[in-house]
């Protein structure tokens, strides 16, 4: 099911920062588009930036799993689309697709697991209770992955 309040699309253009001599763009060029995405992605569930400083709950990475499958070169255009993938108690699943603008080529795939934390005490908390039903058709139960 793909529903719009968990999807996110960005558009990137590569720059000169993003690649190695050889005009290929290196790994870290990649996560920093799709962190561009997933706060995107985070400000449509309901965790924009100014809330999060001011109430100092974070959604923090604990885990990333990505597949670099071509590359991506110097002044290509790049469609990075996002989405909720899954739902615990107290993580989630993102993943991100990574194309050329107009081509339907998975460059990069990349999954995510992130949980709550209240800072400053580092404090991991539960999702948010309204998550269970409105993200009920990707609630994970226990033992299921």
């Amino acid at each position: 099911m793909n529903d719009d309040s968990t999807t996110i699309e960005t558009r990137e253009e590569v720059m000169f920062f993003d690649t190695d001599i050889g005009g290929v763009v290196h790994n870290i060029a990649y996560l920093r588009m799709i962190e561009t995405a997933r706060t995107r992605l985070a400000a449509k569930l309901g965790m924009k930036l100014r809330d999060m400083a001011q109430t100092q709950v974070y959604p923090v990475v604990v885990r990333t799993e990505i597949d670099y499958r071509k590359p991506a070169t110097l002044g290509d255009e790049l469609v990075i689309s996002g989405r909720l993938e899954s739902v615990e108690r107290v993580r989630f699943w993102v993943a991100f697709e990574v194309r050329r603008l107009g081509e339907e080529t998975i460059l990069i795939s990349c999954r995510q697991s992130l949980a709550l934390v209240q800072m400053p005490q580092g404090k991991p908390m539960r999702l948010p209770e309204d998550w269970m039903e409105k993200y009920a058709h990707l609630f994970l139960k226990k033992g299921k992955s």
